[in-house]
């Protein structure tokens, strides 16, 4: 109780200042100087240039209370140091994340705030929409809502495809809309992001679910399904 009680009188920066000398006893204290920012989600930024530290966090997270506010600061300190991190410490920064409230208001700022590019469905080799359309009525009735399609700027080899819900948006790389690409492995990476509108994502305390039991149990209805991933496999493996 008494520590939470100092906590609870420290400014952000004072938690900074505290956190760097626990973690850094031997190093002399520099400025330090933290700002929140208009950012589009929880991000924050920490640098040490020229015997000053400069700590930039999201403003969703200006009312954070204090032992949330300590734990950004280990996190942020000990990695700018490639120092080891307690796993306590992270999970009681993602358990405040995954708070329902929290959730919700980051969802929306993301939405007013945030931009998403990306090009038109119709790409070069392959159609999204109509693909999309042909995945719903075969392994979802035709019941799906078509959410917004599209190919990203740059073909990313590390994320093939993703599902935004904030922006309700399936976004796949640019990298598969070529013909060294099957149709078969197109297929089934929109099938996977269809899968994410049908299972959202699961918050269980500090815990964040992407892929649920039944999420991958559905996944393996994907008619080829073993081809579809060896294929895939040789494909990422070509553009190494």
């Amino acid at each position: 109780m008494q520590v939470e009680t100092a906590l609870f009188f420290e400014t952000v920066e004072q938690i900074y200042e505290r956190v760097f000398r626990t973690l850094k006893p031997r190093t002399p204290l520099p400025e330090i100087t933290v700002r929140f920012r208009k950012y589009a989600n929880a991000n924050s930024r920490i640098r040490l240039e020229a015997g000053h530290l400069r700590v930039d966090i999201s403003d969703l997270l200006q009312g954070a209370p204090a032992p949330i506010q300590e734990a950004l600061a280990l996190i942020l300190i000990s990695k700018l140091f490639r120092k080891t991190l307690d796993d306590g410490v992270v999970a009681r920064y993602r358990r405040y994340l995954n708070r329902a409230d929290v959730r919700r208001t980051l969802h929306l700022v993301k939405q007013e705030r945030g931009r998403k590019a990306f090009l038109d469905a119709r790409g070069r080799f392959y159609d999204l929409a109509q693909l999309f359309e042909e995945l719903n009525f075969k392994y979802f009735h035709g019941l799906m809502a078509r959410p917004q399609l599209g190919w990203s700027l740059r073909p990313s080899r590390s994320t093939l495809g993703h599902y935004d819900p904030s922006h309700n948006v399936i976004v796949l790389s640019n990298l598969l809309d070529s013909p060294k690409a099957s149709q078969l492995i197109v297929n089934y990476i929109l099938f996977h992001e269809m899968l994410h509108l049908r299972f959202p994502t699961e918050h269980r305390g500090a815990r964040r679910c992407v892929h649920t039991k039944e999420f991958k149990a559905a996944e393996k209805n994907f008619e080829e399904y073993g081809k579809a991933k060896a294929e895939l496999r040789s494909f990422v493996e070509s553009k190494l």
